[in-house]
């Protein structure tokens, strides 16, 4: 009778783990078609595009980047210069230094000729107050931006400053340390101006990574690939997130975040919803899911959009601490995210944010990692047991390593066929060798970085936000 028992119980953890990797393998190939397909459909149709017509028109609409900073003398200088530089017509940047402390703000000052202003804030959402206060340039060249000076409460508590001190309609969300390409914010507003009966609520573009690229007074130079693996595994995992992943996401009007490297918001939207939330450390995604649930509840058609363009180079950890720590933090604000919200998970009332974007990623981001460690405690106890299926254990272990080369490929050749960021011989050998070993060397990292963000979440609650240490992109 007890060795039936066990029998039945190995036989069912065998089926869940067998048709958890089969729904994920499915889910994913879905995903990557769709997204192939409507990449194609975008490139065609914008093909036909005259950016330079949403550049001189004098009814574009007015946005705001808003740019956080703390402890960011590597890069401020430089990026804000290539925040200025944006080829649009009507925009202003708000540097918001969140209580720096190193000597970003001198810099700044020095850099672009600022003096301190007075300047009405309009306190829609409570944040931190400000400690030297709000600075303009003095220099005409630089009269678009504006720096505020803030006592350190966080990055969501600088993004909402941003939004107070903002008088334009949309507005830019970007961190500072990341390099935004000259024609950007044309590409962005876009889908706000071809909304039709479902109004925009967000918008998204892809991010590239920046590492190893030649990077001059704020612009890019050159493109290179790292030769740092740790590097090399999120120029992949990058790609294949935001090529085979997110378009689909905004086809199925289910996307549910916009990397807070760079997202354009409907301002007054934000604001309604209650800006970002100062109490997560997954502010990007809670501010989508919290403005996404707001409009479902006023039942007012909607739609969060990708744009697929490169739009944003970002500096990515470099070193086993940094990249831990980050994906540690990743794990931490998707927990939150999915708990705060939780009311919107298998719910049919908010349409196919409840039954399908929350279950995806409930089943498949959240909990996926602990289902992967159970899979793996699981067959350790089959070995002791001494009842392993090799030939199953290790056919499904090939078949597993196979199919994530086999999706990076795929992901290298859609880049190639699309926007071909790295041009230079030899390069996509290298990516494809980085395929093979990105799964045996990264993966195990990101897994125990998943596993410690679920433990920091129940068990280290004194754990915040974190730094990401920057090493500086320019050259």
């Amino acid at each position: 009778m007890g060795i039936n028992i066990l029998s039945f119980v190995l036989n069912l953890f065998e089926y869940l783990f067998f048709g958890f990797a089969f729904l994920a393998i499915l889910s994913y190939l879905l995903l990557a078609l769709i997204s192939i397909k409507e990449t194609a459909i975008y490139i065609k149709k914008n093909s036909f595009v005259n950016y330079k017509d949403i550049l001189s028109s004098s009814i574009s609409p007015s946005i705001s980047i808003i740019a956080p900073a703390y402890n960011e003398t590597l890069n401020v200088v430089d990026n804000v210069r290539s925040l200025l530089s944006n080829h649009y017509s009507s925009y202003d940047v708000i540097i918001v230094n969140d209580g720096s402390k190193d000597d970003s703000l001198e810099k700044l000052i020095e850099a672009y000729d600022l003096v301190k202003i007075d300047y009405t804030i309009n306190v829609k959402i409570p944040t931190k107050p400000l400690r030297e206060g709000v600075f303009k340039s003095t220099n005409p060249a630089f009269e678009k931006l504006i720096v505020v000076d803030k006592v350190n409460g966080g990055k969501a508590d600088a993004l909402n400053m941003g939004l107070n001190i903002s008088s334009n309609k949309y507005v830019a969300c970007i961190d500072v340390d990341c390099l935004l390409i000259e024609d950007s914010l044309q590409k962005m507003i876009k889908p706000f101006l071809e909304a039709g009966d479902s109004k925009v609520i967000a918008s998204g573009g892809v991010i590239r990574i920046a590492n190893s690229c030649i990077i001059k007074d704020g612009k890019l130079i050159d493109v290179n690939l790292p030769t740092n693996m740790i590097v090399r595994g999120q120029i992949l995992e990058y790609l294949r997130a935001f090529l085979l992943g997110r378009m689909a996401w905004s086809k199925l009007n289910g996307l549910l975040v916009i990397s807070g490297a760079f997202g354009m918001f409907d301002k007054r939207i934000a604001i309604e919803a209650g800006g970002y939330d100062t109490h997560t450390v997954g502010e990007d995604m809670e501010i989508i899911v919290r403005m996404r649930r707001h409009m479902e509840e006023l039942k007012i058609k909607y739609k969060v959009a990708y744009i697929p363009d490169p739009l944003c180079w970002t500096e990515a950890p470099d070193n086993m601490k940094i990249f831990i720590s980050q994906r540690n933090r990743w794990t931490r604000g998707t927990i939150e995210t999915l708990k705060k919200h939780k009311k919107i998970g298998f719910n049919p009332k908010y349409k196919t944010l409840g039954t399908i974007s929350f279950p995806y990623w409930l089943i498949f981001e959240r909990l996926a990692p602990l289902i992967e460690v159970a899979g793996i405690f699981y067959f350790i106890f089959l070995i002791i047991i001494g009842n392993v299926k090799w030939d199953y254990a290790i056919a499904y272990i090939i078949l597993a390593y196979l199919f994530t080369v086999f999706f990076s490929i795929i992901t290298i050749i859609t880049e190639e066929l699309t926007y071909h960021q790295y041009k230079k011989r030899g390069i996509g050998i290298q990516l494809i060798i980085t395929a093979l070993l990105e799964p045996i060397l990264n993966h195990p990292v990101i897994l125990y970085a998943a596993i410690k963000g679920n433990y920091d979440y129940y068990f280290n609650k004194k754990l915040k936000w974190g730094e990401m240490v920057r090493k500086g992109m320019s050259n």
